[in-house]
């Protein structure tokens, strides 16, 4: 585990990133200490037995819980490259290079389609291990490519967020991903097929700002930090206490933000209510 330091103009953050999934024998949960066996973690979708803390997994993972034992993964042809040569402490292509080494993975975006108990379902899950869940021009085309399949074959989408924001390595093609996934939800929405928006923790800046809070219905996991600006750098600039649970999905449930919010264990029977709710009509 790694730290990010940040001190500017009376800024202070300080962010620990965690691997999502835990790998290796053993795991401390970071809410209660407690320590569990990665074998019990997995058997209970990586919730804590003592507290029920909610553990980061990535988009397959989440694959594995919702569809009916298999799916097919779509658009996996599409990588993420560096197209304007940028460089900050780092070259963006050598950062590209060294993720998807470390983590397997081809991009903080990917597209499946399965069954939940027969009713077909299109999902588009990011994965905050790859650069901090950030949006770039891959998670943008693979969430307008993915509407496409669901408009053609008339299947239900649901996106789950898990995002640090806009990836700043691609500039404003980054932030185009905003007007663009928001437009592409709109062709969805006239056609009537429903979108089903799931934020996880955390689900921050453009990603929050666009496609994360547009669905038909916006629920989250428990206690995930939802918001656009982090808590901490809004406290530090307003200079303000701010209150309790600020951000958490439980706050933004109280503030009509969130329709409900949904315990891991019980995500795909909530997912197969919803979908036997927005059923899709043949036209």
């Amino acid at each position: 585990m790694g730290w990010f330091n940040r001190l500017k103009d009376g800024i202070q953050t300080a962010t620990k990133f965690k691997k999502e999934a835990p790998d290796g024998l053993w795991h401390k949960c970071p809410r209660c200490a407690a320590t569990h066996t990665v074998k019990e973690l997995t058997e209970n979708l990586y919730i804590c037995p003592k507290c029920d803390y909610h553990i980061r997994i990535g988009s397959h993972d989440y694959f594995d819980i919702i569809f009916d034992g298999k799916y097919e993964e779509l658009f996996t042809d599409l990588v993420s490259t560096d197209f304007l040569d940028f460089t900050d402490l780092k070259n963006y292509n050598d950062r590209l290079v060294a993720t998807k080494k470390k983590t397997g993975l081809k991009d903080s975006m990917a597209v499946g389609v399965g069954k939940i108990n027969k009713k077909p379902l299109v999902i588009a899950a990011m994965d905050f291990s790859f650069i901090g869940g950030s949006m770039g021009s891959v998670v943008g085309e693979k969430i307008a490519r993915a509407i496409d399949y669901s408009r053609k074959h008339r299947i239900p989408f649901m996106i789950i967020s898990k995002s640090g924001g806009a990836r700043m390595m691609e500039s404003a093609f980054s932030l185009m991903q905003m007007a663009k996934t928001s437009a592409k939800l709109s062709q969805l929405a006239k056609e009537g097929i429903p979108y089903f928006s799931f934020l996880t923790d955390p689900t921050t800046g453009g990603v929050t700002a666009s496609y994360a809070m547009l669905g038909d219905i916006n629920f989250a996991e428990p206690e995930a930090l939802i918001g656009f600006a982090g808590p901490r750098v809004i406290k530090e600039t307003i200079k303000k206490d701010l209150p309790e649970g600020f951000q958490r999905s439980e706050f933004l449930l109280d503030k009509g933000f969130l329709d409900f919010i949904v315990n891991r264990r019980v995500l795909k029977e909530r997912l197969d209510e919803l979908l036997s709710i927005f059923v899709v009509a043949e036209v």
